[in-house]
């Protein structure tokens, strides 16, 4: 009776287990909203430099208006723009105000569909995925270039050979330039540049901010982040979040700041501040759900005569390992760490590299993912026969050992001396069995990371319905993989690779024999439990842990028929248990 009460109780925590997960996840973790594919509107605050009655300009730190709704295609299709084309770049620099406001990736699709069109990644003020850089001056007294500023360009377009300027005359003697160049990935320089032609001197700040809304960010967990960042001092910080900035309306960073931006978990737009100055930097909260990194240089005087020049650099692309790390090999202080790698990153970075490898090989990132899985386990595989051996040496001293614990069981001192010296006198280490477990502990985690952060496993095919393997699988056996017209509820949509992940933890659980029924009932219940966890997650990572099970379930039948006494042991146990509990 108090077995089947332990039991119902069992299923029933595991039941509010299932349903507490997926209220939990869209608690802490709402899914963000689906990014932008059209041309589509939003009302947006302001916030960024206004130009005041008197001419001068300042930084706003606090929020604005409502800006009016703004419609992307409309905002794309002014004349008022200069065209960027670069080899992986594609989009437009807005002359009102000399914002890069259109960035477009060439080499990411917005969706799986063939002719879905690139990823809008910068998009104008106002429109629904708003991200934008700036570049300006603020300071007192002295009329100074705006965000309704219209400059002139001295070229048509912007390309990888043939940067462009951008000018404004303040008609008092002062001559405002932004050079504009880019390189063959996803960096853009500007150059900027004050010259004073007038006479008298004047003190003027350069600025660059970068502006975006989080309505369309990915989603911020525990194993990676999402939101603000940068490089500050000796280390990178993974904060605030989004709701914390808006909580708090600003952050200042501590320490020199060596870039600056906003992170999701694919994509990256940030500053990257002139090495041999001191500027201002920060985040700041510019009304619902619009956020602004600053770069704000100390104030240069510039006499009659002479100009003054600051470079920032801006990032504005898809976070791939191989292009980050390129930067940081250039100068810019740990921009790799623009993927949040956490503590394994010593190990996960070879591992990317080898699916990588593994992908170009058979041009398939399933199939990539399942060699990587055997890989790993291959190479795991003297320390899982270490760890049967440690099993098996164990089991046959146990005997000696019951015998000790009742001979000395009044003394329990007496008892731990003479287990240590059977230990010894039987060269068996019972730590032996653990430390295998410990290394591969990390192992796995960090290639279950890998496939979190990988922007290569983004929108990669594996076969049939699995077009997508860092999407959820689509197909959901509760309404007959689509047959029926409705959509499942999120609780529930389980898939096939969800159901063949509780299949094969099962198995591997049967190869275990447990002697006590109610462990052995709890592991019963435990795989299709688990099954819906893991059903919301990337197919890509249920295909590595599926394979993953299958090699644990060929490795154990393996390794129970080189030490039979492990497994004849545990039957043993487990009978003896039987019996004690019938009689």
């Amino acid at each position: 009776m108090e077995n089947q009460r332990n039991l119902l109780l069992a299923v029933v925590l595991c039941g509010l287990l299932i349903i507490g997960w997926d209220a939990a996840m869209n608690q802490f973790y709402p899914q963000p909203a689906k990014p932008v594919q059209a041309a589509q509107t939003q009302t947006a605050p302001g916030g960024a430099p206004q130009a005041s009655a008197s001419g001068t300009a300042t930084l706003e730190a606090g929020t604005a208006g409502a800006a009016e709704a703004v419609d992307l295609a409309a905002a794309l299709a002014s004349p008022q723009r200069v065209s960027i084309d670069a080899p992986r770049v594609k989009g437009s620099i807005n002359l009102v105000g000399a914002r890069v406001d259109d960035i477009e990736l060439k080499d990411h699709r917005a969706t799986i569909d063939e002719d879905s069109g690139p990823v809008q990644l910068f998009s104008p003020q106002g429109t629904e995925g708003q991200q934008f850089a700036q570049f300006g001056w603020v300071g007192e007294g002295v009329a100074l270039p705006g965000a309704d500023t219209v400059w002139t360009a001295d070229g048509e377009g912007l390309t990888q050979d043939t940067p462009v300027t951008l000018s404004w005359d303040n008609g008092a003697g002062l001559q405002f330039r932004i050079k504009f160049s880019i390189d063959d990935n996803y960096m853009i320089t500007a150059e900027q540049t004050a010259a004073n032609t007038g006479e008298g001197s004047v003190v003027a700040r350069p600025f660059a901010t970068v502006t975006r809304t989080s309505k369309n960010a990915s989603t911020d967990t525990w194993i990676a982040h999402s939101g603000p960042m940068g490089v500050f001092g000796d280390s990178a910080d993974y904060g605030p979040d989004y709701d914390d900035l808006a909580d708090e309306g600003s952050a200042t960073p501590e320490g020199r700041t060596h870039w600056i931006g906003f992170s999701d978990i694919y994509w990256l737009g940030a500053l990257v501040p002139q090495k041999d100055t001191d500027p201002q930097t920060g985040f700041r909260a510019l009304g619902p759900d619009v956020f602004r990194a600053d770069v704000i240089y100390q104030p240069a005087t510039i006499a009659s005569g002479n100009e003054v020049i600051r470079t920032t650099r801006l990032f504005a692309g898809g976070k791939e390992s191989v292009v980050l790390d390129a930067y940081e090999d250039a100068g810019i202080e740990k921009f790799g760490l623009a993927i949040d790698w956490g503590w394994f990153r010593w190990f996960e970075k070879p591992l990317l590299w080898l699916l990588n490898q593994l992908f170009e090989l058979v041009g398939n990132f399933g199939v990539a993912i399942i060699l990587l899985t055997v890989i790993i386990r291959g190479l795991l595989f003297p320390i899982a026969q270490k760890q049967f051996a440690s099993m098996a040496a164990m089991k046959a001293v146990q005997p000696k050992m019951k015998a000790i614990q009742e001979r000395y069981k009044d003394d329990k001192p007496k008892q731990q001396q003479e287990i240590m010296a059977l230990y010894k006198e039987e060269k068996v280490n019972p730590l032996a069995g653990c430390l295998p477990l410990l290394i591969q502990i990390p192992i796995f985690f960090a290639l279950y990371k890998v496939l979190i952060l990988a922007i290569e496993m983004r929108h990669q095919p594996f076969f049939g319905w699995l077009q997508d393997l860092s999407a959820p699988d689509p197909a959901h056996i509760f309404n007959l993989f689509g047959l029926l017209p409705f959509e499942v509820p999120a609780l529930i949509a389980i898939g096939p690779l969800a159901v063949l992940l509780g299949i094969t933890m099962w198995l591997t659980f049967q190869m275990n024999p447990i002697a006590d029924p109610i462990q052995r009932q709890i592991f019963n219940i435990m795989p299709w439990v688990l099954m819906f966890i893991m059903a919301p997650f990337a197919a890509g990572l249920l295909l590595y842990w599926n394979t993953s099970n299958v090699l644990t379930l060929a490795q154990q039948k393996y390794l129970y028929s080189r030490h039979p006494q492990l497994k004849a042991a545990a039957e043993a146990e487990k009978a003896e248990k039987a019996k004690a509990q019938e009689g």
